[in-house]
């Protein structure tokens, strides 16, 4: 039996696949249902009614069940009456009228229902030249009302559902895609309608308001003004935006953004960003961003940066030339040779990683590391990681994923909301940790073992995975059967609870899982593979890029492997390292390096005046993402570009 369907939409044939919504199958011949509450991304519920369409079903004999034809062969319809086109499913012979006279008359009449209360703030609304109620009001509005302006509804127009987003009452067409997609799409049903009729309003239940990590997301997917963000309220007209890729200088997952960006008098014509939003990337995030990727931007453009370089004279820091400056470091580091020693962040482009571990060795050194490295695994996952072209979309029934000590929620909320999303489909999720966390609601297998118990436990579920465990009643058993009968396999790790080492340890046995062979081994192929859960948007590129003792590029081994980061801590402190480079961290801020020690020389490249910068002796600023291009590796080790935007 074939998958497609046979419809007509205003006179025109088509097929379409078997469970196609009527507007959907619409959009495949350029045909335009209005809608206001459909998205999507969100189950359709019919709620606004823009969409009614009439549709004829073709007649059967009753009690034969065959079709009837009329007399020039064509089947005869029965048209009952107009019907919502973002509910109603595609059949066999169906006839969709979208232009007729009834259906137009439909239109004109919600469209007027809607305004009788909607503010005639176009001018001022945020959403003006992007709203899709403005656009649909041209192309299907009566251009006239009926209503009496006294009988106009009065709300409130600022309401602070939290600290980040605002409702204006008036805008609200109740069409519940906000609602929908905080309890169909995060599991987040903290917003709610309260009251009846035409004092049906949105309110939170929340305490504080608005408690989701996804707030932002609403006002994207709001059709009209009504929910806008704090930092962007009437701060510009989407007309006047200049549109910039870019990534999120925060997420391991590497979410995929939108700078909106404008020139502005205040800056001296040079361009800020405004808004941030997500740029649709199916197989990295979809069309979701987290409130910390949306919202925690403005650093780069804040008034507290470093402009200047500056050097320590008389004890005290100066500004100074970029010459000077730089003839100094260069100097110095010449001076010290093997006894300079490199520290770097993990939040810094690729290329500027490169850079940093090349100049560290051209002046004879291999003690360079990460500053603070939390999790190790990086040359591990660069042997059986996730492999090219997988998406954990295509993840669902028949497949696995492996979370071991981390909160997906809460470190990388993207990655929580693929994984839930994928069990949702089907897929078994097998959850280790020490403690209860959002995935557990979702998971078939939860083991929460104990304190200091995280590698025997997953060593035993990987020996349990070796052999047959038909019949056990041993949860981890059970886990590893679950796992290594799946037809495709993705294993996440991070470090809650573990120390450094344990981690690298981990993240082996968890390659050794995806290494055993039941007819093949997972390791390798598409939709498989490791996934670290970083602690920052690049720390994959810098293992890639040589950030390591004791490889380059590549995990090229070096000779004779340098001092780590701790080594270098111990040097600093007993004078066996003479010289400091320090490159996007604040290892003293983080109470990793106590104080400069026995060093006679240290250079802080970075955006702000950190603890670590104010005991250096040169002080060179640096760019923020937003102001060049790059790139960053994910933890699913997927390359891409940004853009300058500032």
């Amino acid at each position: 039996m074939s998958d497609l369907v046979n419809i007509t939409i205003d006179g025109t044939e088509l097929s379409v696949p078997k469970g196609t919504l009527v507007v959907d199958a619409a959009k495949r011949i350029g045909v335009d249902i209005p809608v206001f509450c459909h998205h999507p991304k969100l189950e359709p519920v019919g709620m606004c009614r823009m969409c009614l369409v009439e549709i004829g079903l073709p007649m059967r004999d009753r009690a034969t069940g065959e079709l009837q034809f009329n007399e020039d062969g064509t089947p005869k319809l029965s048209f009952r009456g107009l019907q919502t086109g973002c509910t109603v499913v595609v059949s066999e012979g169906m006839v969709v009228r979208n232009s007729s006279q009834p259906v137009i008359e439909a239109r004109e009449s919600i469209l007027e229902f809607l305004l009788s209360s909607h503010p005639l703030d176009c001018p001022i609304c945020d959403k003006g030249g992007e709203c899709p109620l403005q656009n649909l009001t041209m192309a299907h509005g009566k251009g006239t009302s009926r209503m009496d302006f006294s009988l106009k509804m009065k709300l409130d127009k600022n309401v602070p559902l939290g600290d980040l987003i605002f409702l204006d009452r008036e805008r609200c067409i109740q069409c519940a895609r906000c609602i929908r997609f905080q309890d169909e799409v995060v599991d987040d049903p903290v917003i709610q309608f309260h009251e009846r009729g035409r004092h049906t309003e949105i309110v939170t239940y929340s305490d504080p308001g608005f408690d989701s990590y996804w707030s932002g997301n609403t006002t994207d997917i709001c059709p009209v003004g009504a929910l806008t963000t704090a930092d962007f309220r009437f701060g510009a007209r989407p007309w006047e935006l200049v549109p910039v890729a870019s990534l999120s200088p925060h997420s391991p997952a590497g979410a995929n953004l939108v700078f909106s960006t404008r020139r502005e008098a205040k800056t001296g014509g040079r361009s800020v960003i405004k808004r941030v939003m997500p740029r649709q990337n199916e197989q990295v995030n979809e069309i979701w961003i987290s409130d910390l990727d949306r919202f925690v931007h403005h650093f780069a453009d804040s008034e507290d940066r470093l402009t200047k370089p500056m050097i320590r004279k008389n004890g005290k820091l100066v500004e100074a030339s970029w010459n000077e400056a730089m003839d100094l470091v260069a100097g110095k580091l010449q001076q010290h040779g093997t006894a300079v020693a490199g520290l770097s962040g993990d939040r810094l482009s690729n290329e500027d990683l490169f850079a940093f571990q090349k100049l560290i060795r051209k002046v004879g050194s291999h003690d360079i590391d990460l500053a603070n490295g939390r999790l190790a695994g990086g040359d591990v996952v660069a042997q059986v990681g996730i492999s090219s072209g997988s998406n954990l979309g295509d993840l669902g029934a028949g497949d696995a994923i492996l979370v071991v000590a981390s909160d997906l929620h809460e470190e990388e909320p993207i990655w929580w909301l693929r994984v839930k999303q994928a069990a949702e489909r089907g897929a078994k999720l097998v959850v280790l940790n020490l403690r209860k966390t959002r995935l557990d609601a979702k998971a078939t297998h939860v083991v929460h073992y104990a304190p200091g118990e995280a590698l025997a436990t997953v060593r035993q579920l990987v020996n349990a995975a070796k052999v047959e465990t038909n019949g056990s009643s041993d949860p981890i058993d059970n886990a590893a059967e679950a796992l290594i009968q799946s037809n495709h396999l993705v294993a996440f790790y991070g470090a809650e609870g573990l120390t450094y080492q344990e981690t690298d340890g981990l993240a082996r046995l968890l390659a050794n899982l995806l290494l055993i062979k039941n007819e093949e081994a997972h390791a390798g192929r598409v939709n498989n593979g490791l996934i670290p859960v970083w602690p920052h948007n690049n720390t994959q590129g810098a293992w890639d890029m040589g950030i390591n003792p004791a490889f380059g590029p590549g995990y090229k081994a070096v000779k004779e492997a340098g001092k780590d980061a701790q080594a270098i801590y111990a040097g600093a402190a007993d004078g066996e390292v003479k010289a400091l480079y320090v490159l996007g961290a604040d290892p003293v801020g983080d109470s990793m390096l106590a104080d400069r020690g026995q060093l006679d020389f240290m250079v802080v490249q970075e955006l702000f005046l950190t603890e670590t910068a104010k005991m250096a002796d040169v002080i060179l600023p640096a760019q923020s993402w937003a102001e060049r291009d790059g790139t960053f590796t994910s933890g699913e080790r997927r390359v891409q570009r940004y853009y300058p935007a500032i």
